[in-house]
């Protein structure tokens, strides 16, 4: 109950502008953020294994 709470309240409008955090719109991590592509790690790798981020593709040498 407290995780949902956290979630639900991290995604409302604060007061003020530093209060901000950076969370996943997706998944709503608050971790491992990349402001970049506006998503967490996780989701950035699902998303880039299935092709569904433009320009981004796997490395390989």
């Amino acid at each position: 109950m407290a995780t949902k709470a956290k979630y639900h309240s991290a995604f409302l409008k604060k007061k003020y502008k530093v209060r901000e955090d950076n969370r996943c719109p997706i998944c709503g991590r608050p971790r491992a953020f990349m402001r970049r592509f506006n998503m967490c790690r996780l989701c950035f790798r699902k998303f880039a294994l299935e092709g569904e981020i433009p320009g981004v593709r796997k490395s390989s040498w």
